[in-house]
């Protein structure tokens, strides 16, 4: 899932923000930053804001190094550090570093949602992820990366692809060690330990461990088929389908085999290859105990115990030796 975006302003940061001296202003955001949009009470709130775009951070963090735009922001980073969550959740009893999520996690239990989308009426518990919401329907994407020239539309989504180019994976696995560059993506993988696998569909009961697996096998109930290649017009259910597609047109083979050299479209390929390298053979026939390399290799064995006769070729089945023979010839 993706990160949320920063939090709601906190209590901590009042420090830093400039006093609303007219009591007019009070309540009302009237002025706008024409960098990604976000509204502020004055021009001053405004110009320390800006900091954020230039890349200004004065405040640094004496355990690590790292440097903040506000000083307010280096105070909350510190608990990461001592561990502090002053702020506690009457209902579940769940701490957090900042006022401001507490206040979004409060939500969570009344299923308040006080931020709507003018253009569409999806509503949301933060402002902030109003806010990221909105880029989507404007295709603003005002953080750019200082490497690659890449633009984002939220801030932290810019950090985690920051770490592509650093190689940093702060995020690890208890169990077994591996790191992830994403807390999202530790969570995930999480439950491939656990075998959790909160995210059920409606209309058959299957159950997922991510959010994007149920909304990729909904659209087996739909027909939606919202990808289309922009060479041949075919439509497929996920981007990574197109993505594998689209290798059809361009020839691209990313994965290559690390003992010969071997080069494939998809990673599933490599990896069925790299069998041919090391004997493994995972997949087990329930009746016999007969191994094989892969999963269609299983599924064609299963016949032979039902009755069924499938053409080498094609697939196609046929009761009887005979019918398979005269289809053999003509294929």
């Amino acid at each position: 899932d993706q990160q949320d975006p920063e939090p709601p302003q906190m209590k901590e940061e009042q420090e830093e923000l400039c006093t609303i001296h007219n009591d007019t202003d009070a309540g009302r955001k009237s002025v706008k930053c024409d960098v990604c949009g976000n509204t502020f009470m004055n021009k001053c709130q405004l110009k320390r804001h800006h900091q954020i775009h230039k890349g200004v951070k004065p405040h640094a963090c004496n355990t690590c190094g790292k440097s903040f735009s506000f000083r307010f922001k280096l105070k909350v980073h510190m608990r990461t550090h001592t561990g502090e969550r002053p702020y506690s959740c009457e209902t579940c009893g769940k701490s957090f570093k900042t006022s401001g999520s507490l206040t979004a996690h409060m939500r969570t239990h009344t299923g308040e949602k006080p931020y709507s989308c003018e253009t569409c009426g999806k509503s949301f518990n933060t402002s902030s992820n109003l806010t990221a919401h909105m880029r989507t329907h404007t295709g603003e994407k005002p953080y750019s990366c200082g490497r690659c020239g890449k633009n984002f539309s939220q801030s932290s989504i810019l950090t985690i692809h920051m770490r592509t180019h650093t190689g940093e994976k702060p995020y690890s696995c208890g169990r077994c060690g591996k790191s992830f560059s994403n807390s999202s993506d530790l969570t995930s993988h999480m439950r491939t330990h656990t075998g959790e696998k909160p995210y059920s569909c409606e209309t058959c009961g299957k159950s997922f461990s991510e959010r994007g697996s149920l909304t990729v096998h909904m659209r087996t109930h739909t027909g939606e088929k919202p990808y289309s290649c922009g060479r041949c017009g075919k439509s497929f259910s996920s981007s990574s389908d197109l993505t594998v597609h689209m290798r059809t047109h361009t020839g691209e083979k990313p994965y290559s085999c690390g003992r010969c050299g071997k080069s494939f479209n998809t990673s599933g390929n490599l990896t069925a290859h790299m069998r041919t390298h090391t004997g493994e053979k995972p997949y087990s026939c329930g009746r016999c105990g007969k191994n094989f390399r892969g999963r269609s290799h299983l599924t064609v064995h299963m016949k032979t115990h039902t009755g069924e006769k499938p053409c080498g070729r094609c697939g196609k089945n046929f009761s009887n030796s005979s019918d398979l023979t005269i289809h053999s010839c003509k294929v």
